[in-house]
């Protein structure tokens, strides 16, 4: 036996890459990274946008059926337009059903449905596709929305038995959400529009307006992809200010933070924006 090899110990084990730490809440997490390096920012936000566009209160707009489906009909379409098409479907499926009361409030960017039932959506749900197409045709891209808004009511008929979403405010925000994603087609946004409107569930939709003033203040991080946005908004902003930083960022996306040519001597939040400055605090 070689000497060398008989009175050699056992070999050191090799080190052990130090672990990675893990957050349970991402969200929790990054809204404390933000507090830390940009104190205050988030109150700055939403404070100065209510010095211009108030504090608006939660009032519900439609009954969730209505609402989901007047949502897809807004997907790459002007509000106006979807409300064409919703009233298009009232008139061609009537359901006879108590009339309702549209409340869009300052974040809807049409001019508000007239007082009417909802459609019939069984009706809607079983109409032949050209019919129910040429139906929202004036709503714009009737050809994907059409087979969209037919597999949505079906889904949803499927896994409740009826076509009511009422049932979604009797759960938490998060699992009603997830009950609504798992709808084919349906992502964060729609989900949180309708739970939000719906039911006052403090969930954050973020559509093109509110993300273009989100992100040149810097309240993203700048990787942050939309979907993982709707989670770490949950973080940010407090339950009770959710509906209220909603619309509030909406209206200054229309107003004055514009994709193009932003009015920067009209903005309440000038001094903190990125945008405007690379190293605002």
């Amino acid at each position: 036996m070689n000497p060398v090899t008989a009175n050699a110990g056992p070999k050191p084990r090799p080190k052990s890459r130090p672990r990675k730490r893990r957050f349970s809440n991402p969200a929790a997490s990054y809204a404390k990274r933000l507090e830390r390096y940009r104190p205050g920012i988030v109150e700055f936000v939403l404070d100065g946008l209510a010095s211009i566009y108030g504090r608006e209160t939660w009032e519900r707009r439609l009954d969730p059926t209505s609402e989901l489906i007047l949502t897809i009909l807004t997907q790459n379409s002007a509000d106006t337009n979807a409300e064409v098409a919703f009233e298009a479907l009232r008139r061609a499926y009537p359901s006879g059903l108590p009339a309702e009361t549209h409340r869009p409030g300052s974040g809807w960017g049409g001019i508000g449905l007239s007082p009417g039932a909802p459609p019939d959506w069984a009706a809607v749900e079983f109409a032949p596709i050209q019919e129910l197409t040429n139906v929202i045709r004036p709503g714009g891209l009737a050809n994907q929305k059409a087979p969209r808004l037919q597999a949505t009511l079906r889904a949803i008929r499927e896994e409740r038995g009826d076509y009511s979403l009422e049932f979604l405010g009797d759960m938490t925000p998060l699992a009603a959400r997830d009950w609504l994603t798992k709808v084919n087609g349906i992502g964060k946004k729609t989900a949180s529009i309708v739970l939000l409107f719906c039911f006052g569930h403090p969930l954050f939709p973020i559509d093109r307006h509110v993300e273009r003033v989100v992100r040149r203040v810097g309240l993203l991080p700048a990787k942050a992809s939309i979907d993982d946005a709707h989670d770490l908004f949950l973080g940010l902003i407090d339950g009770d200010r959710m509906y209220e930083a909603h619309v509030n960022l909406i209206q200054h996306g229309r107003k004055i933070c514009h994709a193009q040519r932003p009015e920067h001597e009209r903005c309440p939040l000038f001094d903190r924006c990125r945008f405007v400055n690379a190293k605002a605090p």
